[in-house]
């Protein structure tokens, strides 16, 4: 009898950049293939078809979903279409993995939650900053203790650009503005160390329609420590993820989210820890998934719902806060 692992057949819907640096990467990961993509256009799809070796070319996401050959579907639409993209795609037996953020709010993250359970089926939120190599050693220092507890978190996220109607970044509609962009990582970094804040407050500025173009963050942390957030798209900023400790600093550099290296400072003594990085960094959430398939698991132990419905849920808190609306229909 063989123990050979089976190969993965993935499919992708929604075909933007990150779908083509997720389809990069995928080429990386052993027992993975990519079998199938979607986009609302024939020819999009057979252009991203031919470039990473896809087996089939759909022109909408309800064709690929009734591929019974597929095994698992990696979600890359904009934020509004996520929850009916994934209830389509585990309606039809297939495993999601779904772009962060996971929905546009607590209440559809519920019926995404809900749906995988009475369908048995997998589902993960794809926030790939959780499973990236120097992340996770962030995670183990900061759990040894190596220089005591956290006192306060400092974490960053900005880049400019030129405000843009037409772009989804912008669009209200299609849950445009920095919070649920580029404003979920910093958070996200504050709830995997921190843990849930027992007060959160939050200012904003928005652009002229309504779509907000920086948030400051605070959160006091039910066991202890202050959490400090910006997102904007207003400036360049570092984009780091600094953890002031009471014995020392931790310090992940810039591109914090992304695959970065870490500064350890103790008694102004700097040492940098370097991770031989050769990816865009989505093979590691592709390499759990799929192990996560191999095991017949329905639920990471790592991004699990209890963090994902934790994240959606202080994103609601901070969205009520700077009364920002996403007029999702």
């Amino acid at each position: 009898m063989s123990t050979e692992p089976k190969t993965i057949k993935w499919g992708i819907i929604g075909l933007g950049n990150i779908a083509h640096k997720f389809a990069e990467d995928l080429l990386t990961v052993k027992d993975a293939e990519l079998y199938a993509v979607a986009s609302r256009s024939q020819e999009k799809a057979d252009v991203f078809a031919t470039k990473f070796g896809a087996k089939k070319a759909y022109s909408s996401y309800e064709l690929l979903a009734e591929d019974s050959d597929l095994d698992a579907v990696y979600i890359a639409t904009p934020h509004v279409l996520h929850k009916d993209n994934t209830l389509l795609c585990l309606d039809h037996g297939i495993a999601v993995l779904c772009e962060k953020p996971f929905a546009m709010n607590a209440e559809e993250v519920s019926q995404m939650i809900q749906k995988a359970k009475d369908k048995n089926v997998l589902l993960m939120e794809g926030l790939w900053s959780y499973f990236l190599p120097h992340y996770q050693f962030v995670l183990k220092e900061l759990k040894d203790k190596r220089f005591g507890n956290i006192e306060r978190l400092e974490a960053d996220f900005g880049f400019y650009r030129a405000f843009d109607d037409s772009s989804r970044l912008f669009k209200k509609s299609l849950g445009g503005g920095s919070l649920l962009d580029i404003g979920i990582y910093p958070i996200f970094a504050a709830l995997s160390t921190l843990g849930m804040p027992s007060k959160i407050s939050a200012v904003s500025t928005k652009f002229h329609n309504g779509a907000d173009s920086s948030c400051d963050m605070t959160f006091k942390h039910l066991r202890g420590g202050k959490s400090y957030l910006k997102s904007t798209l207003l400036e360049d900023t570092p984009t780091e993820a600094v953890f002031y400790c009471e014995r020392g600093i931790i310090k992940i550099n810039g591109q914090f989210h992304a695959p970065s290296s870490v500064t350890l400072i103790e008694n102004s003594i700097e040492k940098n820890v370097a991770f031989e990085y050769t990816t865009h960094g989505y093979n590691y959430e592709i390499e759990h998934f799929n192990a996560l398939l191999q095991q017949d698991k329905n639920e990471s132990d790592i991004m699990s719902f209890k963090f994902s419905n934790m994240l959606i849920g202080v994103l609601d808190t901070v969205r009520n806060l700077i009364d920002l609306e996403y007029e999702v229909e």
